[in-house]
């Protein structure tokens, strides 16, 4: 474990205009610098890096972050591999944190993320001691090279075998991980159990679950996914992404299949931009993570029966996603062949072949709709219109539905004046052409303006501070956390402050706060913005105090006061309602 304090070192220490420009070129722009995001395809630069902030913004597509994030986004290493790259930048040693000679074993509290990746390990050892789960991959065409690259592992047959591994088997981390299961007699073994093993990376490079492939073909289920857990969640990853970033912005196009071996066996054969929903339909998260690494998206499924309801219910969830700057596109490979199986028998460059021709989202829908449906009477063309009706409301790209409704219009034979009237489909040109509407921001509070501030200049952070800033509301908590951090850390940048909060603010909070950030002036005078801040919060908390206060003591009978609780009454209640001058 790399210690955080040698984090925060490493962020005050680099910067990150200068790990930015070794890989895309950036220009002066005011107080900030500014190039085209190196993220998402533009003619026009969005992307903007604060020297004073320390960090990276694209006004286009929302990347956001830190010269770590940057360099794992950009390079495509996980969250340890970006650390050793920056510290090797700044020619500094990445220390380590080793658990104490003398500690047991079992006495440790594994985390949920430590367990992941432990488990990960072991995973991978094993896969070296079995030739039988060595020649299978040999058998579908992998190299070692791919192999070790996506960190493929092997679980062994038997009930326990991750006690090898963890001590500490009742470890609840294990169960919450999704790694051990309960029967009902309080019994615990493995959930994996003689099969290949993919681990299912997050964005940062970190496991955070896992699928497991059958090596013999009469056991069940063929896939066995990992569990729902606080860090996986099947509708929002999809397997590869993180090993495929670079190459689908490279390709400009991301291709989605169904399987861990059809991403791992095109890898292979040099078809890097792969990924695989995991174990459920693709979502409306998948297509806008997607959409942040390119513009176009092809999704590849089998032509047999279940390849085609998958890739209907795939079409759906992206229509809501759908812009007029995504192109989407199905590739339906010959009945007998998967990509894995595709891409062995006819090489990359075929394969490539049939991307290039894939089926538009339009002409699919269309084909879909009228596969079973000749058209040709009054009665289908209404059965017709009945399934376009929810299809054509779920679009709002202005363009793409546009033309899809022209396209339906003239299947039912009716003018689009008079489909759009029997269909009661939403106005495409009810806001007006030649402006876009202003957007409207909500009005800052005075506790996260003062926590701006002081993130700009955590020096001016005074211990005082902490006497009145009560209360347990989230802006609360974060204006006590904040000025806690900045007295620990008064000549930190606002990166290392940042970090220090996400562990201790509620995520939301955090995130309105960063979004703040990006926009907030570097010209200003903090020194006389937090002054002023900081008398109009005292105000505000006194009044909040001497209210509850009050509150208390008028509830009770007169009689019943205390004379202290008599002269607080009368002071409070004779106190004129005014601010400090």
């Amino acid at each position: 474990m790399i210690p955080e304090s040698f984090i925060q070192e490493l962020l005050n220490r680099v910067d990150v205009v200068d790990v930015i420009d070794k890989s895309v070129p950036l220009k002066k722009a005011g107080a900030n610098y500014s190039a085209c995001c190196p993220f998402h395809n533009e003619k026009s630069p969005s992307f903007t890096v604060s020297p004073t902030k320390q960090f990276y913004h694209c006004f286009g597509c929302g990347a956001h972050g830190t010269a770590i994030g940057f360099v794992m986004e950009y390079q495509g290493l996980s969250f340890v591999e970006a650390i050793q790259e920056l510290a090797r930048m700044a020619g500094m040693t990445v220390p380590q944190e080793e658990r104490a000679p003398n500690q047991p074993a079992q006495k440790v509290v594994i985390g949920l993320q430590e367990s992941l990746q432990q488990a990960a390990n072991f995973y991978k050892a094993e896969l070296k001691k079995s030739p039988r789960a060595i020649d299978y991959l040999k058998a579908r065409g992998l190299s070692g090279v791919v192999a070790a690259k996506f960190q493929i592992g092997y679980a062994p047959a038997g009930w326990q075998n991750l006690k090898a591994a963890f001590p500490q088997y009742d470890n609840e981390a294990l169960s919450v991980a999704g790694l051990v299961v309960e029967n009902e007699q309080g019994h615990r073994y493995d959930r994996f159990r003689d099969r290949i093993m993919f681990p299912i990376h997050d964005q940062k490079g970190q496991v955070i679950g896992f699928g497991g492939r059958v090596i013999n073909p009469e056991d069940t289920p063929k896939y066995y996914n990992s569990p729902e857990t606080p860090v996986f969640q099947k509708g929002h990853e999809l397997y590869g992404l993180f090993l495929a970033r670079r190459a689908i912005r490279d390709a400009g196009r991301a291709l989605v299949v169904e399987g861990y071996m059809d991403v791992v066996a095109l890898a292979q054969y040099g078809i890097e931009y792969a990924v695989a929903a995991l174990g459920t339909a693709t979502t409306p998260y998948h297509i806008t993570k997607l959409m942040r690494q390119a513009d176009e998206v092809v999704f590849c499924f089998d032509g047999d029966k279940a390849g085609l309801s998958a890739a209907w219910r795939a079409a759906m969830n992206a229509l809501p996603a759908l812009t007029d700057s995504l192109k989407l596109s199905f590739l339906f490979l010959p009945k007998e062949h998967d990509p894995d199986s595709y891409v062995r028998e006819f090489g990359k460059e075929k394969f490539e072949a049939e991307i290039k021709v894939a089926m538009p989202l339009s002409q699919y829908i269309l084909k879909h709709l009228s596969e079973n449906n000749a058209l040709q009477s009054q009665e289908d063309r209404v059965r017709f219109l009945n399934e376009a009706e929810p299809i054509l409301q779920q679009i709002n790209a202005p363009r793409s539905a546009m033309f899809l409704r022209k396209k339906v219009a003239e299947l039912a034979q009716l003018s689009i004046d008079e489909m759009q009237s029997l269909l009661k489909l939403p106005n495409l040109n009810k806001a007006p052409v030649q402006a876009k509407p202003k957007l409207t921001r909500t009005t800052l509070s005075l506790q996260k303006r003062f926590c701006l501030m002081l993130l700009m200049q955590p020096a001016l952070a005074n211990k005082n501070d902490l006497a009145w800033a009560l209360g347990n509301a989230d802006e609360d908590i974060l204006l006590q956390q904040t000025i806690e951090i900045c007295l620990h850390h008064p000549h930190s940048k606002p990166v290392v402050i940042m970090r220090e909060l996400e562990h201790k603010v509620d995520e939301k909070v955090l995130s309105e706060l960063a979004r703040e950030l990006n926009v907030l002036d570097d010209t200003i005078d903090f020194s006389l913005e937090i002054s002023g801040a900081r008398n109009q919060l005292q105000d505000a908390y006194a009044q909040k105090i001497e209210g509850i206060l009050l509150a208390q003591v008028s509830e009770k009978p007169l009689s019943a006061l205390t004379e202290n609780e008599r002269l607080l009454l009368k002071s409070l209640g004779n106190k004129p309602s005014q601010k400090r001058a």
